[in-house]
C-alpha cells in the first residue's frame, strides 16, 4: 500500500468517525419511551419521523443523493463521479459500523453535517477525486 492510499484511508476513517459521532441514534426501547412521553404510539412515531435502522438510513440512495447535492451546493459546482462514489463509500462504511439494533430518522441532518465536514477542508485534499474539482 502506497503512502497516498494510506493517507486516503486514514482520512476516510477520520471522516467516518466524525460523521458517526454526530449521528443521533436510539435503541428501539429509547424511541418507544420517547414516543410514550409524546403521547403517541410507536407506529405513529415511526411513520411521522420515518425511522429505520441506522445502517439502512445511512446506506440509502436518498441520503447519498441528498449529501451529494449539499456538497455540490456548498462547492457551487457539480461533483465528479469519483467524488460522488467516495461520498457513497464513506456513508456505506458508516452504515456498516452501526450496531444492528440502533435506529435513526431520515430527519437527522446527516447530509448537512457531512457536507460541512467535507467542505471544511478536513479531507478532500487527500482524495484524488476531490482534487480533480479544484
Amino acid at each position: 500500500m502506497d503512502t497516498e492510499t494510506s493517507a486516503m484511508r486514514a482520512s476516510q476513517a477520520e471522516l467516518q468517525s466524525r460523521l458517526i459521532a454526530a449521528l443521533c441514534t436510539r435503541t428501539l426501547n429509547q424511541f418507544a419511551a420517547e414516543s410514550r412521553l409524546d403521547g403517541e404510539s410507536l407506529r405513529d412515531a415511526v411513520e411521522r419521523y420515518e425511522v429505520d435502522y441506522a445502517w439502512q438510513v445511512l446506506s440509502s440512495a436518498r441520503l447519498r443523493d441528498d449529501t451529494v447535492a449539499r456538497v455540490a451546493d456548498r462547492l457551487q459546482r457539480p461533483l465528479s463521479e469519483p467524488l460522488q462514489n467516495w461520498i457513497a463509500d464513506v456513508l456505506s462504511a458508516a452504515a456498516a459500523a452501526q450496531p444492528p439494533e440502533l435506529l435513526m430518522s431520515f430527519d437527522n441532518d446527516v447530509p448537512e453535517q457531512f457536507a460541512a465536514l467535507l467542505c471544511a477542508g478536513l479531507h478532500p485534499k487527500l482524495d484524488p477525486a476531490a482534487a480533480a474539482l479544484v
